[in-house]
């Protein structure tokens, strides 16, 4: 299983919110491209990033930010948040990332996120950020009557290269992730899924690769020093620890 580190970003900085709250917001590094080297530097292999202004204006936003990191990590970067038709498509992919992840307006409008799956194959992931089942788009500020199971069954015809499945209540609050949702899902779809929201220990990370699941999404847990990334890795990987 893949362990993605996540870099929130807000007014440039590197930042993390609690269940998607604006104003519950901590600014963990003011310069996210030496956050990226870090995570670079214990093994990552590839960096989950959220432009938060982006997913609240509907339009990209941390550009500058986004370009420092991709050239800082040397490692491919996905980035969500704020792409909500092809011009921003088209911008976001000009910042040098490998995958860009649709939220709202694949929701919104199914048949024009297939068609960029189809014009831009296995650079698309499609985030599916979930509250009680259901899912939620601008930025979380939206809940919406679609399942999110629902619409990730008709994701698979299109098809992405993955779906990030962001449980809501858990993100950002050190509580577990929803292994059972995120492995449902997964079990409902013939695509890659990453789980995201919640992960605040070894033993979450491991229930997750037990689950079969592709990636996980790891972000508050690292920046308070609860996860050592390499350690996150090893059991990811289902490795023995290293011996001293």
């Amino acid at each position: 299983m893949l362990i993605l580190p996540a870099i929130d970003l807000r007014g440039g900085q590197c930042v993390r919110l609690r269940q998607g709250d604006y104003t519950r917001e901590t600014v963990y590094d003011t310069d996210p491209a030496a956050v990226a080297r870090r995570w670079v530097a214990q093994g990552a292999s590839f960096l989950h990033l959220v432009d938060l202004d982006g997913a609240r204006e509907g339009r990209p936003v941390n550009g500058a930010a986004v370009r420092s990191i991709v050239a800082a990590a040397g490692v491919p970067c996905q980035v969500g948040g704020g792409v909500r038709n092809e011009e921003h498509l088209a911008e976001v992919l000009s910042w040098g990332v490998s995958h860009v992840v649709l939220g709202t307006r694949a929701l919104q409008d199914p048949d024009w996120c297939a068609a960029l799956c189809r014009r831009h194959p296995g650079r698309i992931v499609l985030g599916i950020d979930a509250r009680d089942g259901k899912v939620a788009t601008e930025g979380w500020l939206h809940t919406s009557e679609r399942s999110a199971v629902e619409l990730a069954r008709t994701a698979a015809s299109w098809p992405p290269a993955a779906i990030v499945y962001t449980d809501i209540s858990r993100d950002g609050m050190l509580t577990g992730p929803n292994v059972e949702a995120t492995a449902r899902l997964a079990a409902a779809v013939p695509l890659p899924v990453i789980a995201s929201g919640g992960v605040g220990a070894l033993d979450d990370i491991a229930r997750l690769a037990d689950a079969g699941l592709h990636g996980c999404i790891v972000g508050r847990a690292l920046y308070e020093g609860r996860i050592d990334l390499a350690a996150a890795i090893r059991v990811a990987r289902k490795e023995a620890a290293p011996t001293t």
